[in-house]
This record gives structure tokens, sequence and C-alpha cells, in this order.
């Protein structure tokens, strides 16, 4: 039986294992879901083992589990490490949900629920095509898996365990669907990643909550005074104020910026599926390359004071937010996030307090196109898409392809299938069915290319 044969044949029980993934909870953010990420770990973990995979373990860390698997054909093959997690964001606002995020739905050719794209449906596809090849047998090269269960919550203890582990982990490329492709007709691979400068900010003012009539107008309000503080972070042209943010960040050269304008993209459907009338960014710039190959500094969350029901006349002790900067090459998280305390302090009149909480960063990357890994990339997908794929920047951040590179001494290939239009992280989050199956489609040809040129 052929591979997509066996695909073709067990196409329902593949959609029916990844319905029972998703439907646990497994929220890594929330510690009242404690036990169903330990639980989705074992499930997945007993899938793995069913496909045929060898020493499986949970590996226990000081958070959660990351699950360990392998299938060791012949020492003198090439080894791919394949990455994934199972954790996934929280399903807030549920109400926003057409259906419950834990409970997947199929609309349209879509699979709609919480992590059904990111990641659980993309790493799901590398267990069924380890399973396809292992049936078919196709396996053309030796396969490790490391699927963490702390990657939506900064992946703290995956360094330590890699750091402990490289013996074990060592492999000829670490491969990862955890990003996207440019549309359903028009296959990707991204090749540059943002890095990531994460903090939380904190503003106080009066020792207590006061009375707006009594104070408003003689004190500083912490809510006015940050709201204030984060719109003078950007310009009139939307660059990012803080001094030395653009130091080291690298220059694009014309032709990549050319090849840039070559991928796909139509403005007027872009804001009409935003529901948005126009865009905004930094002056100069495309909207692809904004999200590609420059910085940026968002606030992901603002708060304080008093937000129940009704009304309440008060000046507030103290207010906070949430603040994210997407890191370009050659930027340093830890640099960048030194870099926004000292302005952010500086910047605060003396009638208030400023405390800057560093959360988690990550290290942008760039993997090259003559590599290896890449071409067997484009090879396997020019023959499951009819198409060359092209190289794109993605906008996200996935700090451990830094991580690996520094620890393992091992390069990535991104071969994601999601789409930009998937809802990852907002409500109503899917997965096209197309795309999970031509994933598993795609990954055995890889491996059967990546096997070649390794030769």
């Amino acid at each position: 039986m052929s591979v997509n044969q066996y695909i073709e044949h067990n196409r329902d029980r593949f959609l029916s294992e990844l319905f029972d993934l998703l439907r646990i909870p497994s929220i890594s953010a929330d510690s009242t879901r404690a036990g169903d990420v330990r639980r989705c770990a074992e499930v997945l973990a007993d899938y793995l083992r069913k496909a045929g995979a060898d020493n499986v373990l949970l590996e226990e860390t000081a958070g959660y589990p990351i699950i360990y698997g392998e299938k060791i054909i012949h020492p003198g093959l090439p080894t791919v490490l394949v990455y994934g997690h199972y954790d996934v964001q929280p399903s807030v606002p549920d109400e926003l949900w057409v259906t419950p995020a834990f409970e997947p739905t199929i609309r349209d050719g879509k699979i709609y629920a919480r992590g059904a794209c990111d990641d659980k449906g993309q790493v799901f596809m590398h267990v069924k095509a380890f399973e396809t090849m292992m049936q078919t047998n196709t396996l053309s090269c030796n396969i490790k898996f490391m699927i963490e269960g702390e990657e939506e919550v900064g992946s703290n203890n995956l360094g330590p365990y890699c750091k402990n582990n490289k013996d074990k982990l060592r492999a000829d490329v670490i491969l990862i669907s955890d990003t996207g492709i440019v549309a359903n007709d028009t296959p990707s691979i991204d090749v540059g990643l943002r890095g990531l400068s994460y903090v939380e900010v904190e503003i106080t003012g009066p020792r207590i909550d006061l009375h707006s009539g009594v104070y408003g107008g003689a004190v500083a309000n912490p809510i006015n005074i940050l709201c204030s503080m984060i719109a003078g972070m950007h310009d009139e042209n939307r660059r990012i104020t803080i001094p030395g943010f653009y130091d080291k960040v690298l220059d694009v050269s014309e032709s990549d910026r050319e090849a840039m304008g070559k991928i796909p993209f139509d403005l007027e459907d872009y804001k009409k599926h935003l529901d948005i009338e126009n865009i905004m960014g930094e002056k100069g710039f495309t909207t692809i390359e904004r999200t590609g190959i420059r910085p940026t500094l968002d606030v992901n969350g603002i708060w304080g004071g008093y937000i129940g029901e009704g009304a309440k006349t008060v000046l507030p002790s103290k207010a906070y937010a949430k603040i994210s900067m997407r890191l370009v090459p050659n930027q340093i998280s830890s640099e960048i996030t030194e870099m926004f305390q000292h302005y952010f302090e500086s910047i605060a009149p003396k009638g208030v307090k400023v405390k800057v909480t560093p959360h988690h960063g990550g290290e942008p990357v760039l993997t090259p196109t003559d590599s290896v890994p890449f071409r067997a990339a484009a090879m396997a997908m020019k023959e499951t898409f009819g198409k060359e794929p092209i190289p794109t920047r993605g906008g996200g951040s996935i700090p451990i392809v830094a991580l690996f590179e520094k620890e393992l001494q091992t390069k990535t290939v991104l071969m994601g299938f999601g789409l930009d239009s998937d809802a990852i992280h907002s409500p109503n989050e899917h997965y096209g069915i197309f795309n999970y199956f031509k994933g598993i489609e795609t990954i055995p040809q890889f491996f059967k290319h990546f096997a070649a040129l390794k030769q």
C-alpha cells in the first residue's frame, strides 16, 4: 500500500483521533488545568507508541513533561528531530466562540477548536505521517520526537532539558510545523522568524484608590499617565521612540524586498477579513514587510481602576499593561528589554512610581535557502502541491528555534501548513481538513528527499 493509499484508507480515524486530542483543555497558562495538560501529554504519548515509536517517555521537568520518542532504523542514516507542543492558549472570551472551544466541530471544511492549528493539529500530522511511513515501510531516516507542554508560556524548561540531553537529541535537522503557508494553492516555507521581548509594567500613584471628585485634577491618575507613556512610544511615522531600538536592525536588501513583493496579497481582502477601514504601521514599508522584517511594540493588555458593573468614581492607585516587542535579526531580546525598561522609567513623571517586570523573550532567526533541509522541504512541497514553495518571513516568534541552534547546534526547517486566517490565539481558531491531510502527505516526502540529499 502506498503512502497516499494508507492515508486515504485511515482518513476518518486520523480525524477522530485528532478530535480526541483537541477535546483536552491543555491550557498551560491556567494552573487549574494542570491535570488536563498532563492528561494531554499521556494521550499523545500513547498515540506515539501506537504509531511505532520506541522509548516513549514523559520526561519530567520543573513544569509540564516533555514527550520523547524515537525510531532508530539504522545508525548510519540521517536523523530528523520533530518538535511540537501540546499545550494551547486560553479559550477566553468563550462567548465569542460559535461552538465551544474544546468541542471540535467541522464547518465549511475546517476543524474549529482551540489548538486545531496551534499546535495540536500540526504536531499530530507528524505522528500520523510517522505511522504512515511505518505501516508502508517507507521511513527513510531515523526519527526523534520532542513535544513539550509549555510553549505558550515561554518554554522555560525546554532549555535545561536540551542542555541535559544533547546526546539523546542529537540530529541532522529539526523539523517544526508551527507556522503556515501563504494559501492552499500557494505553498511557502518560513525562512525567518521574529524574536520577542515581553514585559509587564505597573504604574503606582497614590497609596490607595481615591475619590475622583475630591482628588481628581490634583493627583496623578496612573491610568492617564500609563496611556500617555504608551502613546509616546511611537512617533508620527509609527517608529518606536526607544533610543537605540533600531541600532542593530538588519537591513533587508532591495532584491529581498522585491521578492517579498511577489507574495500574493490583496490589501482590500485583508482589510475586509479583519473588518477594518484602513491599515496602520511604520511609514515606508508594506503590510507584508511590517509583519515580517520590521520590529514592533504593541500593548497586549491594559487594566486598572474600577471595571465592575455600574459606576464608581474612583481615581485608581495602580494601572498595568502587558507589552510585547517583536524583534528582527541582529536584535537581542535581553538588550531590548533593558532598553525598554530604562526608557519607560525615564519618561515617567515624578508623581508616579514605575515597575517593569520582564517575562519571556526569544531571539530572531534566519534559515538559509540553499541548505539541505530547506531544499528537501521545498522538493516535498513541490511534489504534493505541484508548485515551488515561496520563501517567506514569519511575523511570529518561536524562541526555541534559536535555542536549538545554540544548545543542539542544529538547524531548523519550518514546514507548517496553517493559514493566517486560522485565528490562532483567537476565538474560533480553526484548521483546514485539506491542510491537515496535506501535511500528513508532505512530511513523508520530506524524509525521502532529506535522506537522498544527505547521501
